[in-house]
């Protein structure tokens, strides 16, 4: 009769807490739900703990239908935890939604500074006219950035182009000619045709039109039959597609030690038009570039034959261009760093 009683106790309980654990709707209580039906005081460790006083022969038996009636117990709570707390998350997400169709806030994006627009665009004119873009060490030796560009130890040049050296032999680029030097010698003899951008370091008093770090973009052709007709042509190609093809160009005599003969290229004042007014002191030109035949020294100490091989060389300030195109007025606003200095010029850009 005892037997009877125990087992019918036993399905009573799990047949109770299958309907409470059911019926229940919150976390709170389902924690209570399981101190009720688990924890050291609940009904199934007291049952468990009442075994010992039964016969031996029913122990056994009935220790496991306690067992197994806690576990499915154990699996029920747990199941129901999982629904609520899905419910929960539910809810909460539902509370939390985001109404996409609400406007979004506005993102300032900045303008990209109009060197490396000029930059980016003249490399472009460059490489749709078959250059190619070669690069070097802004760190140079004197060898590389003066001797091997006819510029020898007692040159007078030397002193327009006063620099940072870090030892007896060794400096700051003072011009991004030296990547012509290093590029011709490894090209062995064979035709050129590169363009060389990078920034170059002269010790220059900082004020509007100067500075002690600025950049250029030079351009070296070396081929047989090469004239000063090619480097005229290449340089109007070029102030056409970067200025408008209503500018034209002019070539006035100068020097350069690294070329002979070496001209000056002005172009017509965008202001006037080539009429003169005082954006170009009434000459109708501004001045953009230098250029020249290379010199045959420079052909020789590199590894050409003058006799044989001919070409034209030239260098273009990268922000003397900005400024003609954008009507910039201080060359140190393109390195300070100054976010209303590219808003300004953001739309142009």
């Amino acid at each position: 009769m005892e037997e009877k009683k125990e087992k019918i106790k036993i399905s009573e309980v799990y047949s109770e807490a299958m309907n409470d654990i059911k019926s229940v709707f919150g976390l709170d209580k389902l924690q209570e739900l399981k101190v009720k039906y688990l924890a050291k005081k609940s009904i199934i460790m007291t049952l468990l703990s009442g075994l010992g006083a039964l016969p031996p022969e029913e122990r056994k038996e009935a220790g496991q239908e306690l067992n197994q009636t806690r576990n499915n117990i154990a699996k029920l709570i747990e199941q129901k935890e999982s629904e609520l707390r899905k419910e929960e998350l539910e809810k909460k997400l539902k509370k939390e939604e985001i109404d996409i169709t609400l406007p979004s806030r506005n993102v300032d994006v900045g303008g990209v500074n109009p060197f490396y627009v000029v930059k980016d665009e003249i490399t472009d004119i460059f490489l749709n006219m078959g250059f190619e873009v070669a690069d070097g060490p802004e760190v140079e030796t004197d060898l590389f950035n003066f001797e091997l560009l006819n510029i020898p130890k007692d040159h007078p040049a030397r002193d327009m182009q006063d620099t940072f050296y870090i030892s007896e032999n060794v400096l700051l680029r003072t011009h991004t000619s030296p990547v012509q030097a290093h590029t011709m010698q490894a090209a062995e003899g064979k035709p050129i045709r590169i363009i060389c951008p990078g920034k170059t370091y002269r010790r220059d008093d900082d004020d509007a039109t100067h500075s002690h770090q600025f950049a250029q973009i030079e351009g070296l052709v070396i081929d047989k039959n090469i004239n000063i007709g090619h480097l005229k042509a290449t340089l109007e190609l070029f102030v056409k597609k970067m200025f408008g093809e209503k500018r034209e160009i002019r070539l006035r005599p100068s020097y350069f030690p690294f070329t002979e003969p070496s001209v000056e290229v002005d172009i017509t004042c965008a202001n006037c038009n080539g009429k003169g007014c005082s954006m170009c002191k009434g000459t109708g030109y501004i001045e953009i570039l230098g250029g020249g035949m290379v010199h045959p020294n420079v052909l020789k100490m590199n590894g050409y034959d003058p006799d044989v091989y001919s070409g034209f060389a030239f260098g273009i300030g990268i922000e003397r261009v900005a400024i003609l195109r954008y009507g910039i007025d201080d060359i140190r606003k393109f390195y300070q760093n100054d976010v209303r200095f590219l808003h300004q010029y953001k739309k142009k850009a």
